[in-house]
């Protein structure tokens, strides 16, 4: 299909839209001139530092980017084809175990079915994780508090979720493991599923393959 009419089909529910969206699409329109007449790299990342976060938004989805915006996460899908959506409601899941770097907070959460699993001694009994285990590493650049009365690091900015699940028939070449990571954008308030899910998976976890290819014991509280 023609570029611009793709553009075109697509911004045809937001042109009906306030002035504001009216203007974003604007943009669109002339940011896919920029880009059919094959202006100069610098010449489009300046035109697209002028489009507003809709601008951007619509771009992406004309070319098949993967960015949606939060509320709309679960949609996606990583390269793997694993869905966040396979992980909905991760946000209240329970706490497993929680880690840092020098750049980043980590809490490691796992769905009911693996903190059962837990709970029964797995991995320590020798057990595997039963299929329908789930665990999502979430991940917080840091910043001292400044309200403790002492020093302390605490979540500033929310940036990937690398999200872990086991399905021992679709996933028979990595020990039953599916691996997927998820980054987010604050500034923009988006979500993608990364290309090149390469945030340690597979090949990093055979150094725990005793413990079912699980880093984080489930730590007492």
């Amino acid at each position: 299909m023609d570029f611009l009419k793709a553009i075109y089909r697509f911004t045809r529910p937001l042109r009906a839209g306030n002035s504001h969206e009216r203007r974003s699409i604007q943009g669109v329109m002339r940011l896919s001139r920029a880009l059919r007449t094959r202006l100069s790299s610098n010449e489009i990342r300046t035109a697209m530092k002028r489009k507003s976060k809709l601008s951007i938004t619509a771009i992406l989805a004309v070319l098949g980017g993967t960015a949606v915006y939060a509320e709309d996460k679960y949609s996606l899908k990583s390269p793997d084809g694993i869905a966040f959506s396979d992980f909905k409601g991760y946000e209240d899941w329970a706490v497993v175990s929680s880690a840092r770097t020098d750049e980043v907070l980590k809490v490691i959460v796992a769905n009911p079915t693996m903190i059962e699993a837990y709970k029964a001694g797995v991995p320590n009994n020798g057990q595997p994780f039963p299929d329908g285990s789930k665990i999502a590493k979430l991940q917080w650049k840091p910043k001292k508090s400044t309200e403790a009365p002492f020093v302390v690091d605490v979540p500033d900015v929310f940036t990937q979720a690398f999200v872990i699940e086991k399905d021992s028939k679709r996933f028979p070449k990595s020990g039953g493991w599916g691996y997927a990571l998820f980054n987010y954008e604050a500034a923009s308030d988006m979500f993608t599923a990364d290309p090149s899910p390469t945030d340690c998976g597979h090949a990093c976890h055979v150094t725990v393959k005793a413990k079912d290819y699980i880093f984080h014991p489930y730590q007492k509280r």
